[in-house]
């Protein structure tokens, strides 16, 4: 009878089968608050590497490394609190609709909020500094006012200037609105567990 069951769904489904199972598998073993969602192994299998071999920090010597760490470095992992898988899986899927923004391929928009390259961290960074004009300054000063974290991060850390720099990049050059940003600063957080970590 098994013989049958896969000649029948073949070899394709089978593997596909097998990869729902697992996926399941992953939020049975209490890998975070996934509820009934389902989220792909692989996502489940990063998000267990990320969570358990994350190098950041909020100190200023971690902000201060940045600039001069190899190239090919990552910066992975929470800052604060345990990640959550199912928050985890809520943002690195809400991020996908603004990298590919009215027909816009924004690839200064990191995928994973706990899994940036080092050079887009340093070049993002190098925004920060920028200045916006009146109306500009009104769409990021609005992100500042409305996001969960009152600002790109809960606290004046690395991922502060590096979000930052990526809300001024993103009013300058794509046109973003105060509202838009908010929401991409919101699905970054990468303070870990479920979000709203204002400290400052």
């Amino acid at each position: 009878m098994r013989r049958i069951i896969f000649t029948m769904i073949g070899a394709g489904g089978a593997i596909a089968l097998l990869s729902f199972a697992l996926g399941y598998f992953f939020l049975g073993a209490g890998a975070g608050k996934a509820g009934d969602v389902f989220i792909a192994p692989a996502l489940a299998e990063k998000f267990e590497y990320l969570s358990r071999s994350g190098n950041s920090s909020c100190s200023a010597a971690f902000k201060d490394s940045i600039p001069v760490l190899p190239e090919g470095e990552r910066l992975r992992g929470s800052c604060c609190s345990p990640m959550s898988l199912h928050r985890y899986s809520e943002q690195v899927e809400g991020l996908k609709k603004f990298k590919s923004f009215s027909g816009q391929n924004i690839d200064k928009i990191p995928d994973d909020p706990y899994d940036i390259e080092a050079g887009l961290a340093r070049e993002l960074m190098s925004y920060y500094d920028k200045e916006l004009t009146s109306e500009e300054l009104q769409a990021y000063d609005y992100a500042m006012q409305n996001s969960d974290e009152k600002g790109p991060c809960c606290c004046k850390c690395w991922r502060w200037n590096v979000y930052g720099g990526l809300g001024k990049l993103l009013i300058k050059q794509y046109g973003f609105t105060g509202e838009q940003l908010t929401e991409v600063w919101n699905l970054s957080d990468g303070c870990g567990g479920e979000g709203d970590h204002v400290q400052h």
